[in-house]
């Protein structure tokens, strides 16, 4: 059997469909926007106070026939469309997508939600809610992060102003929340512990978030990649075994093995190296 050369080689090395980064990015996405609304739904139940934004959203709301998703989608088009301008260029899918998926999401929890998820009558009961909530935002934003398909809409403003006022990233993000927080505050919107706590801990939640999703993207995007000269029986050391494994372990193992055997010498005599033949008896 030939081997193929040139493209050919490349492409016969190739055990990975094109397909599957794409398939990978985008489930992950989704995946990601999902369980953070899922985390807004919980905490809006847990009735302890919201994040800066989603008090913003839920002020509105509470003035206006529409839904707090509904606002949600409305203030992340706007926001789009101010970053755009200041950027002078179009937006990513990433936050269009981003935009209105967490909308929809949201209002979709909280109709689902309405036969399981409850406000509990303990305080205990709501303060565990609220955790809950706080700690799927957390993995759901590292989650949706991680594919690397766009900052979400709130993000890109922060970008935008921050580059164009040269005012450090951290103070911009701070003067927006509190400038939307004050405004839901104004319009009836939910403050309470809740926005304290999604204040100080959803730092530190979503980095070891981003480090876990970043290291299961890299695993997920890993398997099946292309292996140089998978012909001469050469492994990558970032391939893995479908397991969780690298392959590159059980090669070098095998090595290892291959090398404690001692190879078969010609005996004199013989042709083209050919072992020669013994007699028996």
């Amino acid at each position: 059997m030939k081997l193929a050369t040139g493209e050919g080689k490349q492409e016969a090395q190739s055990i990975r469909p094109k397909w599957r980064p794409f398939l990978i990015r985008w489930s992950a996405f989704m995946a990601g926007l999902s369980v953070m609304s899922l985390g807004i739904a919980v905490m809006i139940r847990a009735e302890m106070g919201l994040a800066p934004w989603d008090v913003f959203h839920m002020g509105l709301a509470s003035v206006t026939p529409l839904t707090v998703g509904m606002w949600l989608q409305l203030a992340g088009a706007a926001v789009v469309t101010l970053a755009a301008v200041l950027a002078r260029k179009w937006p990513g899918w990433g936050a269009i997508i981003n935009m209105m998926l967490m909308g929809w999401f949201v209002d979709g929890w909280l109709w689902v939600g309405w036969l399981w998820l409850e406000t509990p009558s303990s305080t205990w009961g709501q303060s565990l809610m609220l955790m809950t909530g706080l700690v799927l935002i957390g993995l759901g934003n590292g989650l949706y992060i991680a594919p690397r398909l766009g900052a979400g809409p709130r993000d890109a403003l922060v970008l935008v102003l921050a580059e164009k006022t040269s005012i450090p990233l951290s103070r911009v993000r701070l003067l927006l929340e509190v400038g939307v927080l004050v405004a839901g505050w104004l319009l009836g919107g939910p403050v309470g512990a809740g926005t304290l706590l999604f204040s100080v801990l959803i730092g530190p939640m979503m980095q070891l978030s981003m480090q876990f999703w970043d290291k299961m993207m890299k695993q997920w995007l890993g398997r099946g990649d292309v292996i140089e000269g998978i012909h001469q029986r050469k492994v990558r050391t970032d391939d893995h075994d479908g397991f969780g494994g690298p392959v590159r372990r059980k090669a070098d193992f095998a090595e290892k093995r291959g090398r404690a055997a001692q190879p078969v010498r010609a005996l004199p005599g013989t042709a083209g190296g050919a072992p020669a033949k013994r007699r028996i008896g």
